[in-house]
């Protein structure tokens, strides 16, 4: 009994990860606007994926959230190649997260504050599944996320690490946690 409990659980793990591996999210269509984009840190063109739709004005702020606490607007401006004018009138640097999680908070109160209806979230197609469902979890229902995945290609071992925390995170969800 324990063995085919265990094998079933495996089973439905295995065919979980294949699902989530090879559907992961694309980017959102260009022509789509929002009231304002999130752009969770941690991995290469997300940044500049969201300096790019702000320039084109498909939103009127863009918030960058898990910025180092170090990072200055102007640096930003030089590192990404920036306007400093669009810097300094429409992007927010959040300083508090240091997680997905953490990501998610920092942004739920910017929109909060902002009460904005409709977001475009910007992170890597691996992360965006897990980036998305926390975020959702932390605002209000009638916020409109459009997901916007940047494309990357990830190895086995950061789709398998990240299937088992987006895992972890809705099991803790749904105990409370």
């Amino acid at each position: 009994m324990i063995v085919r409990t265990l094998a079933g659980a495996l089973l439905l793990w295995i065919m979980g990860f294949m699902a989530f591996a090879m559907f992961l999210p694309q980017p959102a269509a260009d022509g789509i606007a929002t009231d304002g984009i999130v752009v969770m840190t941690g991995g290469r063109g997300r940044v500049e994926r969201g300096l790019a739709l702000l320039a084109d004005k498909r939103a009127r702020r863009l918030l960058i959230s898990g910025v180092d606490r170090r990072v200055k607007p102007h640096e930003l401006a030089l590192q990404f190649k920036a306007d400093p004018k669009l810097i300094d009138c429409c992007v927010d640097l959040g300083h508090e997260s240091v997680d997905t999680r953490s990501n998610a908070a920092e942004a739920a109160g910017w929109i909060a504050r902002n009460r904005y209806k409709t977001i475009r979230l910007v992170t890597s197609d691996w992360h965006m599944v897990r980036g998305r469902y926390d975020l959702e979890s932390m605002t209000d229902d009638s916020l409109d996320i459009i997901a916007d995945a940047v494309p990357t290609e990830p190895g086995l071992v950061d789709l398998v690490r990240e299937y088992n925390k987006y895992l972890l995170r809705r099991l803790a969800g749904l105990i409370g946690i």
